[in-house]
């Protein structure tokens, strides 16, 4: 339900069984210890929180509220906003499902590995849809969900989000193709490369530095994983429209060896 708090004349949603039942339009009541709050005064990409819910029906704010409540009991406090965009994902997903339409998602498989727990809580979905709209939704349609909630984690857009998924999977692309070898998506060392570039794009777009070079030694060592590791740098600057520092370099080489041996083993 809505209602407009008495002590700063804001309006805000409140979520939670049973909340506003019996209520009549305009009247006083305390809030109900079991709800949850959102404020209507919040923004995103698809426009002002009070616009959203207007055009999106109740239920779907229940249904994103659910999943938000299972996210913060798994990772503690989140940030709350993310509900707003995340319902109307959800409502507008419900409404191609219902025509028979289907959405791919090529990022799927990496966002299972970067956002594995985010994943798991997002898969909440498939019941909840099931149970209440008797409809059948799939891993792309999860995946997309997921992000929804590694940006409320990590207090970043949506799209930021796709934007360090598909950054990691061009990279593991061109490991792929200039060193001729199908990685598996299985192994510890993909993992921790994986892991490694996600965490070297978030350095990228938060403008943070390594403190230690490694470049020498590696570039010594394992020359042709430093050659492509240059390669594989310069191929997410362009993506990313941002400067890697040089002292990438030597790190990212060093995943590169280690998944190109696995590879051999």
């Amino acid at each position: 339900m809505i209602a407009l708090d008495m002590n700063d004349s804001k309006e805000y949603v409140l979520l939670g069984k049973g909340v506003g039942f019996g209520k009549k339009p305009g009247e006083r009541f305390e809030q109900p210890a079991d709800c949850t709050v959102y404020s209507l005064q919040e923004t995103s990409s698809r426009g002002d929180a009070a616009e959203l819910i207007k055009s999106i029906q109740p239920e779907y704010f229940q249904m994103a509220n659910r999943i938000l409540n299972e996210a913060e009991r798994h990772f503690g406090k989140i940030d709350r906003s993310i509900l707003f965009p995340m319902a109307d994902h959800i409502a507008f997903a419900v409404q191609r499902l219902q025509k028979g339409e289907k959405i791919s998602n090529p990022l799927t498989e990496d966002i299972k590995t970067l956002f594995h727990s985010e994943f798991k809580v997002a898969s909440m979905i498939q019941t909840i849809l099931k149970e209440e709209k008797q409809i059948d939704i799939d891993e792309d349609e999860i995946g997309y969900v997921a992000l929804h909630i590694h940006s409320a984690l990590e207090k970043e857009s949506v799209s930021v989000s796709m934007q360090m998924a598909r950054a990691v999977r061009d990279c593991v692309s061109v490991i792929e193709e200039q060193r001729g070898i199908r990685i598996n998506v299985m192994s510890l060392s993909y993992n921790r490369l994986m892991n490694h570039v996600k965490y070297m794009v978030a350095r990228v777009l938060k403008g943070e530095s390594l403190k230690v070079n490694m470049n020498d030694y590696v570039q010594h060592n394992f020359p042709d994983a430093f050659e492509l590791a240059t390669t594989v740098c310069d191929h997410l600057s362009h993506a990313l429209h941002k400067p890697l520092e040089e002292l990438e370099i030597g790190y990212l080489a060093m995943h590169i060896e280690r998944v190109s041996m696995a590879d051999e083993e």
